[in-house]
Order: structure tokens, then C-alpha cells, then sequence
């Protein structure tokens, strides 16, 4: 199959793949979904979510790195906040603890998963992976502080018992944690854009794929991307709604932990980030593999918990966002093997092994705490 022959089914398929999600969403909202028309949405959901990946990488193709990055974390974090949300409104007293568990299982899928296999990739291509120290230091900084901030610091207040913040700490929270975002954003963009850019490799004679050298998208192209990027964030969020019985109902027949919600969702969500970092660590462009991975820890934080305290006003119960002591000790583990990966700016295949070893355990861990 040519290339032209390739790209021109994959512009049919991520044309159609939203349009039919959204119609398939627009069927089944408010009913009750027998097997078969589960496994037909589920199908429907994953069809949104690689189209969006495709209609983001457009996107970022038109307008550059780190842009392109920017635009995909945001993309998932839309997705991650409105399936939270949707999920609490209708959870009740058991989905008091959703958004701390997504939040917390997106920054280890990120820190460890994400960031575990794209240095595994990039090391097996060129056995050594190479990215910027400075962005991917700063960007590991933000990390850490937005998840003491907001997942940390509420098991130790006490204006209000339990691991929770009172509406003060949650506003100063969510305050604190938006501003750094928005700090992060112009650094990562216009003041100390070159941070975040892949780091050159002429030495290693690598040829350029096409995508890197082929002419960007029209600004029509790009747009009418952005228009199908809506129209699949809309189905994913949907879909994955009208899935999410089916999640919970699955989790509490097998008796596991519904923390193993949170993983699931957060899985879910961060799939097209996964893929767009993996293929970018295949084409030697780890930087942008780290863009995407830590940049989405941080809008995973820093816009879902300003969303939630928003949400939380009308929404009734409790919002737990602290950790326990199992949850902590991988956090400050995370911590710490990933302030030793960044530091040098170079990282081997045992790098990518120590995240992904404790990516394992963090997912074994949530089924069998």
C-alpha cells in the first residue's frame, strides 16, 4: 500500500470515526445498554480517541512544538475532567474519591508508564535517549508541587477532619494549582520555548520520517481538524459515561478496590497521549515524548482540581483528594527516580526498566493493595 493510499484511508476513517461516535452517543444517552450495544459504544470509544489523537497531531503539525504537545494534554485533560465530573454527579457517596484517584493514577500512568516506554523505545533505537534536562527538570518540578499541593497536604490539615480540604484550602488549591499552569504554559511556549524543544541529533545520521519533513496542513486543514477534535472529545466523554456502569459494576463484582475505577478511567483517557509519546520516542524525538507525558501530569492537576472545586459547589458530598500512606510512598518513590532520570538529560533501556517497574506495581498495587 503506498503512502498516499495509507493517508488517504486514515483521512477517511478519523473523518467519519467522531461523527459516527457522536451519533452512536446520541442514540443511546439515558438508556439501558444491553451487552452487544456496550461492546458496540466501547468500539465507538476507542475509534474517538486514536481520531483524536490523529486530529491533534494535525493540529500540532500546523503549528510546531510545543504547541502541538500543549494542544493533546489539553485535549486529554478536557476528556479526563468531564468524565469525572459526569462520573460524580451520578456516583453518589462511592464517587467521593474519583477525582483523586484519577488524578493520582494519571500522574503515575505519566511519570512512569508513559515516560517507562517512551525511554525504552528511544533507547532501543539509539541505546541511548537524549532530551532536554532544563524543560523536562522544570516540567518534573511542576509535577511534584501540583501533587504534594493537592494530593498530599489534604490527609494532613485539620480545619477539616479526614482527608479532605476545607472550602478555603480548596480554593487557594485550586487557585495556586491554575496560575502555576498558566505559568508553565508561557515558559513551555514563548519565554524558554527552546527548553522544550527535541534536542538535534546529526551525529547519529537519523533520516527524517515523513511527517517530519512533509509540508504542515493549510490553515483550512488544521481547522477543520480542530472542528473533528471537538466532535471526538465530545464521544469519547459520552461514550466512556455510558461505559462506566459497566466499569463499576465489573469492579464490584470481582471484589477489587474502587480505586480501580480511577486507574481505569485514567487509562482510558491518557491512550492517545501514550501513543503520540511512543511514536515520537520511535522517531527520536524524546523531548517531545516528555512534553507530552509530564505535560499532561500537569494539566491533569493543574485544570482538573480548579474544575472540580468549581464542580464541587453543586455537587453534594464530600471531595476526597488525600492519599493514603501506600499511595504516598509511591508518589515520593516517583519523585525521586524521576528527578535521577531528568537530572543528566541522557537515559538508558535500565531508566525506562526502574518506571516501568514501578508503574507495575502501582497498577498491581491498586488491584491488590
Amino acid at each position: 500500500m503506498s503512502s498516499s493510499t495509507a493517508a488517504a484511508l486514515t483521512r477517511q476513517w478519523t473523518t467519519w470515526g467522531p461523527v459516527v461516535a457522536a451519533l452512536v452517543l446520541g442514540l443511546a444517552w439515558g438508556r439501558e445498554l444491553p451487552g452487544f450495544a456496550v461492546a458496540i459504544v466501547v468500539v465507538c470509544l476507542f475509534a474517538a480517541v486514536l481520531s483524536a489523537v490523529h486530529h491533534a497531531e494535525v493540529i500540532a503539525h500546523r503549528i510546531g512544538e510545543p504547541f502541538g504537545s500543549l494542544v493533546l494534554a489539553v485535549a486529554v485533560t478536557v476528556i479526563e475532567v468531564g468524565l469525572i465530573v459526569m462520573l460524580m454527579i451520578g456516583g453518589g457517596d462511592k464517587a467521593t474519591s474519583y477525582a483523586r484517584d484519577t488524578v493520582f493514577a494519571a500522574v503515575m500512568i505519566t511519570c512512569n508508564g508513559i515516560v517507562g516506554l517512551s525511554l525504552l523505545v528511544g533507547a532501543l533505537r539509539n541505546r541511548i535517549a537524549v532530551f532536554n534536562a532544563e524543560g523536562s527538570g522544570g516540567e518534573l518540578a511542576i509535577v511534584c508541587t501540583l501533587a504534594t499541593m493537592t494530593l498530599v497536604l489534604p490527609t494532613f490539615t485539620t480545619t477539616h477532619p479526614g482527608p479532605e480540604f476545607s472550602a478555603g484550602q480548596l480554593a487557594f488549591a485550586a487557585v495556586a494549582s491554575l496560575l502555576l499552569y498558566v505559568v508553565f504554559v508561557g515558559v513551555q511556549t514563548i519565554r524558554h520555548r527552546d527548553y522544550f524543544l527535541p534536542v538535534p541529533r546529526p551525529d547519529r545520521g537519523i533520516p527524517e520520517s515523513e511527517d517530519e519533513h512533509a509540508a504542515p496542513p493549510t490553515t483550512r486543514d488544521a481547522w477543520f481538524s480542530l472542528g473533528l477534535l471537538v466532535v471526538a472529545l465530545v464521544a469519547v466523554v459520552g461514550n466512556a459515561k455510558l461505559v462506566s456502569p459497566t466499569i463499576e459494576d465489573a469492579v464490584a463484582s470481582a471484589g477489587l478496590p474502587k480505586a480501580v475505577v480511577g486507574v481505569v478511567i485514567a487509562l482510558m483517557v491518557l491512550l492517545p497521549e501514550t501513543l503520540a509519546a511512543v511514536r515520537a520516542a520511535s522517531r527520536d524525538r524524546m523531548q517531545t515524548s516528555m512534553n507530552l507525558a509530564y505535560g499532561s501530569a500537569i494539566a491533569s492537576i493543574g485544570l482538573t482540581i480548579p474544575a472540580i472545586a468549581l464542580a464541587s459547589i453543586w455537587l453534594e458530598g464530600p471531595l476526597i483528594l488525600g492519599l493514603g500512606p501506600l499511595h504516598m510512598v509511591l508518589l515520593v518513590l516517583t519523585a525521586v527516580v524521576s528527578a535521577l532520570t531528568v537530572v543528566p538529560g541522557r537515559a538508558t533501556l535500565l531508566q525506562g526498566g526502574v518506571h516501568l517497574a514501578i508503574f507495575a506495581a502501582f497498577v498491581f498495587l491498586s488491584f491488590s493493595p
